[in-house]
């Protein structure tokens, strides 16, 4: 069982705080908007709390569910509150058309984050190449994420397994740049390839 708290209160936050529910770890919705956490609170239901916009999260993982031109300003605004914790940067940093990155192409969101974070705060990237939706549909899906502290990401990686998921480890925090063009091909092949967004990014092992 893993303590988590979930910053923010919409569709991604929904889907990772049900299946978290569900694998049995204990989940606390933090938004700016009170009320909103408050209702996933309820309608996610056996034991979630609410906590406080600013004060110390009570979870040991905490998930930045929250628009990527947000998330290095909202671990900011925390600051020390972070101390210690795990942040899990779920976001992508699209364009307007979703077609291209809107970063710059030596950086991450994950990354900036990190330098938002205090010192003894572990940044790992992951979940942002699974749609909210398909989460939802409670399948085995493939998680990759990336970090440089190998305890965090053990960490990260046994609560997506109490998901239900497969997590994939793809490398140090400078690959959460290449995860979040990942998040652009899974929008391509969504729209061009597939033509819908029933659909998420995995990997095959192929027998030898």
């Amino acid at each position: 069982m893993t303590s988590i708290s979930i910053i923010g209160s919409g569709n991604m936050a929904r889907a990772i705080g049900a299946l978290a529910v569900q694998g049995d770890n204990t989940v606390e919705i933090i938004s700016r908007d009170a009320a909103k956490a408050a209702a996933l609170a309820g309608a996610l239901g056996k034991g979630v709390t609410t906590g406080t916009w600013g004060s110390a999260p009570a979870g040991d993982i905490v998930i930045l569910a929250v628009l990527f031109d947000s998330a290095a300003p909202i671990v900011s605004r925390f600051g020390d509150a972070l101390a210690g914790k795990i942040i899990v940067d779920i976001t992508n940093p699209f364009n307007a058309t979703a077609d291209g990155l809107a970063i710059p192409e030596n950086t991450s969101v994950a990354q900036e984050v990190a330098k938002a974070a205090p010192a003894d705060a572990k940044v790992v990237k992951a979940f942002n190449t699974v749609f909210g939706h398909v989460l939802e549909k409670g399948q085995t899906l493939d998680v990759f994420f990336a970090g440089d502290d190998t305890q965090a990401k053990a960490h990260v990686s046994k609560f997506i397994e109490s998901l239900g998921l497969r997590p994939l480890d793809v490398g140090g925090l400078k690959m959460a740049h290449w995860l979040e063009g990942a998040g652009l091909v899974l929008m391509g092949v969504a729209r061009y390839g597939a033509g819908n967004f029933d659909i998420a990014l995995g990997v095959t092992k192929v027998p030898g």
